[in-house]
């Protein structure tokens, strides 16, 4: 099951999306409510390997649950 970043919790500091194997952390549009960038995950594409769970300084922002509803929404 991939792993979700929670958009009102992350910082974007993009350690995740650096080390990402399969590149699926992308950049949001806008900032979040904190006022900070935040990225999000492609589920379609996440193999569930943890790393961005590991290496995620931000407290709380990196889930190992499926959870699209604390993703905010890009647009397509």
């Amino acid at each position: 099951m991939p792993h979700t970043i929670i958009s009102d919790i992350c910082e974007g500091v993009a350690s995740c999306s650096q080390a990402c194997p399969v590149g699926c952390i992308k950049k949001g549009f806008g900032k979040n409510i904190k006022g900070t960038d935040y990225y999000f995950i492609e589920f379609a594409t996440c193999i569930d390997c943890g790393v961005c769970l590991e290496v995620c300084p931000v407290k709380g922002a990196v889930i190992s649950e499926e959870r699209s509803e604390l993703q905010s929404k890009q647009p397509d």
